[in-house]
């Protein structure tokens, strides 16, 4: 999805870095990371576990076995220790109500993975000085904001999405680090010409 695309593109990687992926899915977002940096780990951690399994499918068929896990699991209850991770990522359900999906009834819903409960883990897993990447709705920003501050995770950089130039954002993407102090560079991403041709920044993106 461009959801996925976008947020693979605006993480920052460092060297042989451990990354969380938090709400993993099927491991798309994981498979992004791992073909951009051939050092880092991605351990996804999915409730859902039709996704989940769909994730080790796409771990064999990728020869990914040393470097992507998947673990079926509540993000509340992360199988590991304390600030064992570098980055942090999620691509989280971000609606809060409708009709439920017929085959994945939990998928994109809000109610499954609150953003309390998102920052909440990102912080416990994150070492000092690590980094918490998400995508959202814009209108989500402020509360955010306010989560990344309450748990430690201090937002450092936003980027606005728009389909086309003059659009109103349909995405952000957010970097939250963890002790960081204050100071917030703000970005721009434009995905498509007025006349439906995709920028240079989306052909590079995928």
């Amino acid at each position: 999805s461009t959801d996925s695309m976008v947020l693979a593109d605006f993480v920052r990687l460092p060297k042989n870095a451990a990354i969380l992926d938090l709400g993993s899915g099927c491991g798309t977002l994981g498979l992004l990371l791992c073909a951009r940096e051939g050092s880092c780990t991605v351990t996804g951690v999915e409730l859902e576990e039709r996704a989940h399994e769909t994730a080790l499918e796409n771990i064999r068929r990728n020869d990914l076995g040393q470097r992507l896990h998947s673990i079926c699991g509540d993000l509340r209850k992360i199988p590991a220790a304390p600030g064992s991770f570098r980055v942090c990522v999620s691509n989280p359900p971000y609606f809060s109500g409708g009709e439920r999906h017929s085959r994945n009834p939990d998928a994109r819903r809000e109610d499954t993975c609150p953003p309390a409960d998102l920052f909440a883990a990102a912080s416990r897993a994150l070492c000092f000085g690590g980094d918490f990447f998400l995508v959202h709705k814009p209108e989500k920003l402020a509360q955010l904001c306010c989560e990344g501050s309450a748990h430690g995770l201090e937002p450092k950089r936003l980027r606005l999405v728009r389909h086309r130039p003059g659009s109103p954002v349909s995405l952000i993407l957010l970097s939250c680090r963890r002790g960081g102090k204050p100071g917030l560079q703000i970005e721009e991403l434009t995905l498509y010409l007025e006349d439906g041709a995709p920028t240079e920044d989306c052909k590079r993106i995928y």
